[in-house]
């Protein structure tokens, strides 16, 4: 087993690939924690043609992140593995295609082990890599999973038992011309004074991850009050979510649920001043813009997933003995959430802002601070 340190060995412990398969079937903000480790590699190996084999979505990942992946092969899905249908109907069609291209290398960069082990092994590469459980039998490649490290170092460590150099951690989020154009024409339609733009994101893929939307719509009546400006964002499918946060608000606000790409919204939330979140993608992304955060960790593990940049990156947290929690939906009255208070999460927002940015508030609750050629002709009409 190779061990676990900074530093990494003379030499390489496999000749320079020339294909390589990196199986990480995860969402965004997973997605992003990777990012440190396949920049890693691609500076190690200029030259590999490297297949990302993920979930659908992560079409936009590899166009997004072409300088470090070259092509994505869906992966799909296997028992075990809650991201897609938990089905091995695919399952042999996918290996036969895999084998036939005779990977140099696959890494697992999954998770822990076991089961991503399997569907690794049966990839048919001449050698394989990745993160191991402690029932698993050591081999060159093969990294003891290693539970302390924050998630972008972890792929960072296992980067560096392959003998590769890795040590910068920073989270990356490239934007391109068409992002800045639609957060563009974003401001110019809904009228967003970025220079007091709030954004409060109250949506988390699983429920168990998500703070109670009443207390969402409260910070950003709080917010509102003292004069910044609040967005609610989510996607398309959050919009019950979304909704919930407006109808229990008494400030105005903005709704743009649905209305960016992951482009769109990337650039809108640069722009922003502070990010309010769950413990989820949008936290990610912040990280990777270096927008300043308040994020609401429900159940999952902070020491994994929080943000490294405490100081740019607040994270609120309860620690029941649940914790940190496997469940899609909380089955204990969801007290990691219920005893995260309004209070807090107003406080250290107002902190955030107040220590960054001192002079650009607004009014008491008043949305739109100055007038723009798209609303003054919505409002004539």
């Amino acid at each position: 087993m190779v061990p676990l340190n900074d530093t990494a060995p003379a030499v390489p412990i496999f000749p320079a690939p020339s294909r390589v398969a990196i199986f990480r079937a995860l969402q965004l903000g997973d997605m992003l924690c990777a990012v440190p480790a396949l920049r890693a590699l691609r500076s190690a190996w200029p030259q590999a043609y490297i297949t990302l084999i993920g979930l659908p979505w992560a079409t936009q990942f590899v166009e997004r992140f072409s300088s470090l992946v070259d092509e994505l092969v869906v992966f799909p899905g296997a028992p075990g593995f809650p991201e897609q249908e938990e089905s091995e109907a695919g399952l042999p069609s996918f290996f036969a295609a895999m084998r036939r291209r005779r990977f140099d290398l696959a890494i697992q960069m999954h998770g822990s082990g076991g089961p991503a082990n399997a569907i690794v092994s049966q990839l048919g590469a001449t050698a394989c890599a990745g993160f191991i459980e402690p029932h698993e039998a050591p081999a060159p490649g093969l990294l003891a999973w290693p539970d302390t490290l924050a998630e972008p170092r972890r792929y960072l460590a296992l980067v560096r038992a392959l003998g590769l150099p890795a040590a910068d951690d920073t989270l990356w989020f490239p934007l391109t011309a068409q992002d800045r154009a639609e957060y563009a024409a974003l401001e110019a339609l809904h009228g967003i004074e970025p220079e007091r733009l709030v954004l409060l994101h109250p949506g988390a893929q699983l429920p168990s991850r998500r703070w109670p939307a009443a207390r969402f719509a409260e910070v950003a009546d709080a917010l509102s009050e003292q004069g910044w400006q609040i967005a609610i964002t989510g996607t398309s499918h959050e919009a019950d979510i979304t909704a919930a946060v407006l109808g229990a608000m008494t400030a105005p606000a903005l709704h743009l649920a649905g209305a960016t790409s992951l482009g769109g919204l990337a650039a809108l939330v640069a722009r922003a001043r502070l990010v309010v979140c769950n413990d989820t993608g949008i936290s990610h992304l912040a990280a990777a813009m270096c927008t300043p955060s308040t994020v609401i960790a429900s159940g999952s593990d902070t020491r994994r997933w929080a943000p490294l940049d405490r100081e740019l990156h607040h994270v609120l947290a309860d620690y029941p003995p649940c914790r940190p929690c496997a469940f899609r939906e909380c089955p204990y009255e969801h007290a990691c959430a219920r005893n995260v208070s309004v209070e807090s999460v107003v406080g250290e927002a107002l902190a955030q802002l107040a220590h960054r940015m001192r002079t650009h508030r607004g009014a008491p609750g008043v949305l739109h601070m100055r007038n723009t050629p798209a609303r003054e002709k919505r409002h004539a009409n």
